[in-house]
């Protein structure tokens, strides 16, 4: 929907955190100017502040939906004519400047971030928007054409998105968000719309390790750009391992990814290069907390699915086998935890701590019906971030590791992933200050 077509409707702002927040204070600077008047209703409707929120949905024509409200609980309560739309919609189709569009399960957040580095460091109008936590409707307002967007996306902003980027990185897929999707199929229909709208002009940047990515890159009409594990040797020609602040074989694909947008770019090696070294790692992604009373702590908050939680494990790498403390556990999430389970025992984790309730009995469950004989785990079950903490120091023995990954979304305790990682830093660092036996 372009910019012009919303002025004379009733518009409602739905959901109002930071993406409500931002498209509100847009529509009221675009209010404000002569060619926008007379004024039609400009509205919110927050779960947070009521509980029937979505009774007033009937009385606007346009909803501005924000990202975390499914759009099948909304539509029943449309009146006729009504229309549904999206803040990464009305950027998409009004954006001067060049989009590149990241998704994928997991480390999505770190490949835009390092895409934005690189191109940052060869100094061009670059930012960074979308998922990550900094919404796009001001920032839209004062877009010019030399701008390029590095947009981290989320099913949940791809659902229903009518336009692709210009560039477009797709990492990885795993089953989640089944709770808003209601199955995998929905999940993945979502996904696809990062390249379903793309031309002859764009690109599509794919791991072809990845069955399900390899048959959308066959349906594009983008350029097609495949990365994957046998293509590490040649990120190896820009910068050795050891040059690269990531932990974790994983992470190598994101910095792949990262290399090859660049390359479209132009960027000289040199630049990439410089860029990468200097990257600094995002919080709550397998961070380094410190070490408190011989323990080593680690955040990896942001771990929402079993997948993410077995690739901290490998990520930790020869350190992983020092894992003897392990939190995790959050809100229902209908997932196969059973492969967590088996690295679990693999590595010979002696204690775990589930944030409850929620998906610590599922967990613990799939741990019992796998346990072999000689196999030796406790589990503890505690209702808050303090109580977590405080036993991670009680069972943990100097010289291991406590790691915080729970392998669910944080929604039976916490507002968000970062609340959950915070909390863990905060009495991680309490603690080493008191006695906790």
């Amino acid at each position: 929907m372009k910019l012009n077509q919303l002025k004379n409707k009733s518009i409602l702002i739905l959901g109002f955190a930071k993406e409500g927040k931002d498209s509100y204070l847009a529509l009221k600077k675009l209010r404000a100017t002569e060619d926008w008047r007379p004024k039609k209703a400009l509205g919110i409707a927050d779960r947070e502040q009521n509980k029937n929120y979505l009774k007033k949905v009937k009385n606007y024509d346009l909803i501005i939906k924000s990202p975390g409200i499914p759009l099948r609980i909304v539509k029943p309560f449309l009146k006729k004519g009504a229309k549904i739309i999206s803040q990464t919609e009305i950027f998409f189709e009004n954006c001067p400047g060049t989009i590149i569009g990241v998704t994928g399960t997991k480390g999505k957040g770190t490949t835009a971030s390092l895409i934005y580095q690189i191109l940052k460091r060869r100094g061009l109008r670059v930012k960074l928007v979308g998922n990550i936590g900094k919404p796009v409707f001001q920032v839209l307002l004062k877009a010019k054409k030399d701008d390029i967007f590095v947009y981290e996306l989320s099913s949940h902003q791809l659902q229903n998105l009518k336009k692709s980027p210009k560039i477009a990185v797709f990492l990885n897929l795993y089953p989640a968000h089944l709770d808003y999707f209601l199955n995998f199929k929905n999940y993945k229909k979502a996904k696809k719309n990062i390249t379903l709208n793309q031309t002859k002009k764009d690109f599509f940047i794919y791991n072809s390790d990845e069955k399900f990515l390899k048959e959308i890159a066959k349906k594009t009409k983008a350029k097609k750009i495949p990365f994957g594990i046998k293509k590490l040797k040649e990120l190896k020609k820009i910068i050795p391992r050891k040059e690269i602040p990531l932990k974790g074989d994983f992470n190598l694909l994101n910095v792949l990814a990262s290399v090859l947008v660049a390359e479209i770019f132009d960027i000289p090696e040199k630049t990439i290069r410089t860029a990468l070294k200097s990257f600094k790692p995002l919080a709550h992604r397998l961070e380094f907390v410190g070490k408190y009373k011989g323990i080593e702590f680690y955040n990896d908050s942001l771990a929402t699915i079993p997948q993410s939680t077995i690739a901290a494990l490998n990520g930790l790498g020869a350190l992983g086998a020092r894992v003897k403390t392990l939190i995790l556990g959050g809100s229902e999430n209908e997932v196969d935890f059973s492969l967590l389970a088996k690295k679990i025992l693999k590595i010979n984790v002696k204690t775990l701590i589930f944030l409850s309730p929620g998906t610590g009995e599922k967990i613990w469950q799939e741990i019992q019906l796998k346990k072999k004989k000689g196999d030796s785990v406790k589990a503890f079950f505690v209702s808050s971030m303090a109580k977590a903490v405080k036993k991670a120091y009680q069972t943990t023995k100097k010289g291991k590791i406590c790691l915080l990954s729970p392998a669910a979304p944080s929604f039976n305790l916490f507002q968000d992933y970062e609340e959950r990682g915070n909390l863990f830093k905060k009495f991680v660092k309490a603690y080493a200050k008191k006695k906790t036996s």
